[in-house]
């Protein structure tokens, strides 16, 4: 957290950097001839699904854990997550020497479960999204008194995913935009941050899915209030609330948020597939399901892409082919 705890600073992300560089790798920034002609512009992928756990969320997790006092070690940790948090939690709490429970929504990704449980925490799945999961494990941390590690609502864990920023611009001092996918916004929220204090010409766009567009939906003036229901095949992103500390910061440095299809979504996986060789997930494609559909005006400009993570079951290949497909005969008849 921020020394005075109420806000986040640039400080608070450089002093996350230099805290993470032993443990963390430095994902690389690849560039794609096919995609920057598909795109019309200079397109930079931020391959966080090389992360150690496949994931950016790892940064802020053990961000957060280092930083968590001996005495709030004691009674272990507890956590929400739709899965790359819980891997990120999972993996730092055991190479801290700390117990951790994990509560995941139901409909978590195999392959996200067995990872967090590998890393050696305990997980409990409950609920039908984040929201019910978070839920759950605020009631277990009350009784437990575990030190609660949020997903996205810490500045802490803000500050870790930030230095994401940090390292694409150390990477690549041409961008014009960086197009962040957002769930609870605390990936986008850090890294607006470090951005607009180092150059406030770079445009940060954040991307949601359309079955859950509460960050969009706020951003915009259309509602305020927590989502009914979520769907869609990019379930790290699917949540019902903003974060009450992330939502300021996006409001304050954000440029625009935009939103995307599960068929444009689809889409982006299985270019990234044929094309790069990476598998990712949906949230992980989201921010260049974006840029393909032309959504943050790219052409011409120098673009960066956080590819979250990759952390996606190899059985839903089928579902996001046919997924792609339908998106591709939509789209057609439109032009017709």
């Amino acid at each position: 957290m921020t020394k005075n705890g109420d806000s986040l600073r640039t400080k608070d992300v450089i002093e996350a950097f230099e805290n993470l560089l032993p443990v963390i790798h430095r994902t690389p920034l690849n560039e794609s001839k096919t995609f920057n002609e598909m795109a019309g512009a200079k397109l930079y992928f931020k391959m966080e699904n090389l992360q150690r756990t496949g994931s950016f969320k790892i940064r802020g997790a053990l961000n957060k854990l280092t930083n968590l006092p001996n005495a709030a070690r004691k009674n272990g940790v507890i956590a929400a997550s739709a899965g790359n948090h819980a891997q990120g939690v999972a993996f730092s709490a055991t190479k801290l020497g700390i117990k951790a429970k994990i509560y995941m929504p139901k409909k978590t990704p195999l392959a996200k479960v067995l990872a967090t449980k590998a890393y050696g925490a305990e997980v409990v799945l409950t609920g039908e999204s984040f929201q019910e999961s978070y839920e759950a494990a605020v009631l277990d941390q009350q009784i437990s008194g575990a030190a609660f590690i949020h997903p996205f609502d810490d500045y802490e864990v803000m500050a870790g995913q930030g230095t994401i920023a940090l390292e694409m611009i150390q990477q690549c001092s041409d961008l014009d935009t960086v197009v962040v996918p957002v769930g609870g916004g605390g990936l986008i929220a850090g890294m607006a941050c470090l951005i607009k204090h180092f150059d406030p010409k770079i445009k940060v766009v954040g991307v949601q899915s359309e079955g859950a567009p509460v960050v969009y939906n706020r951003y915009k003036g259309i509602s305020s209030g927590r989502l009914a229901h979520v769907s869609g095949i990019a379930d790290g992103i699917l949540v019902k609330e903003t974060g009450q500390l992330t939502f300021p910061l996006i409001n304050q440095y954000v440029d625009d948020v935009v939103t995307v299809s599960d068929e444009e979504i689809a889409t982006a996986i299985i270019y990234m597939l044929e094309r790069e060789k990476m598998f990712v997930e949906g949230a992980g494609a989201a921010a260049f399901a974006a840029v393909l559909s032309g959504k943050p005006g790219v052409l011409g400009k120098h673009i960066g892409i956080v590819v979250s993570g990759g952390n996606a079951d190899l059985d839903k290949i089928s579902h996001f082919k046919h997924l792609a497909m339908s998106g591709k005969k939509k789209r057609r008849i439109v032009a017709l």
